[in-house]
């Protein structure tokens, strides 16, 4: 199975990788593991003001303290994983990344809003599931 692990470096995403470190089915050699991060881009002005080579380091190293973490707890259980991060909304660009990618499923953490808060700040985990077409795993 074609698994892509999106994360974002909070607690929910640790919780993602606990929750699978419990499922030998979800968390196995036999399976292919992509890890993902959605960087969010900077304001406008902000970028032009720092030029790009500096935002572009940023966005890398950003990234890096994210997937870095996951790439060792997967190697610890003898998973070789890719990572790749992209600079977008994380919603609509974890969807594309999984369409594009043809992946079997998407495992994700979600920090849990109540239906309130989702309704006026949005959740990503709603935009995924508005936008992707492959099966998508919530861990809360």
């Amino acid at each position: 199975m074609k698994i892509l692990l999106a994360v974002d470096g909070s607690a929910f995403s640790k919780k993602m990788l606990a929750y699978l470190s419990t499922h030998e089915s979800l968390l196995n050699t036999d399976n292919d593991y992509h890890i993902f991060h959605a960087q969010p881009a900077l304001p406008q002005r902000a970028r032009a003001a720092v030029g790009k080579d500096i935002v572009d380091k940023y966005y890398a190293d950003e990234s890096e303290k994210v997937l870095a973490p996951v790439s060792k707890f997967l190697l610890r259980h003898g998973i070789n994983a890719n990572g790749e991060w992209k600079v977008g909304h994380a919603g609509t660009t974890i969807a594309k990344i999984a369409e594009s990618g043809k992946f079997d499923l998407v495992v994700m953490g979600s920090h849990g809003h109540g239906a309130l808060t989702s309704l006026v700040m949005g959740s990503v985990v709603t935009e995924v599931l508005a936008h992707c077409k492959v099966p998508v795993l919530i861990v809360r």
